[in-house]
């Protein structure tokens, strides 16, 4: 007799296809929600340095640990200072820390900042609001020309 898998004896025994069952274990998913994270769990990598030759310049190239890839994709929120890079065009950044000691002044890592790209009609931010934003946690370690972790579809999220 041919083994066969818990999934399909499972279904089996409850009467539901694979993909009932498939469309439950997603459903699930679904309803916990936004992954809650802080700029700790933002720390699991490890930097080289690599030259790019377009650029002409060395670069910190990230190696992401385990957890951040399995973080990749995924809507997380998480809390931060806000730093305009062009306010008028929409460009934030969101930082472990206040501008005076961000990644851009002050000497933190690469890990310590992400790329908000905000969903349409989100209202104006200034330096240093500590405002908690929703979004699809994406990594990067292609383009040069955006930071390490960026979140995409990002909202405000208001308690």
């Amino acid at each position: 007799m041919a083994k066969m898998s818990s999934a399909k004896a499972i279904a089996l025994v409850l009467g539901l296809s694979i993909a009932q069952l498939w469309a439950i274990s997603v459903q699930g998913q679904e309803n916990q929600g936004p992954i809650k994270i802080t700029w700790k769990t933002l720390q699991d990598v490890q930097f080289k340095e690599r030259y790019y030759k377009e650029a002409e310049a060395w670069f910190l190239f990230p190696t992401f640990g385990k957890s951040l890839k399995n973080l990749d994709g995924k809507q997380v929120e998480i809390k931060g200072y806000v730093i305009p890079i062009d306010a008028e065009g929409g460009l934030y950044a969101l930082s472990a820390f206040p501008f005076s000691a961000c990644y851009f002044c002050g000497g933190a890592g690469p890990e310590s900042v992400m790329s908000l790209k905000l969903k349409k009609g989100h209202r104006r931010y200034k330096t240093d609001d500590v405002v908690t934003f929703r979004g699809i946690f994406k990594l990067n370690d292609t383009d040069i020309n955006d930071f390490n972790y960026i979140l995409r579809n990002a909202e405000e999220v208001r308690n």
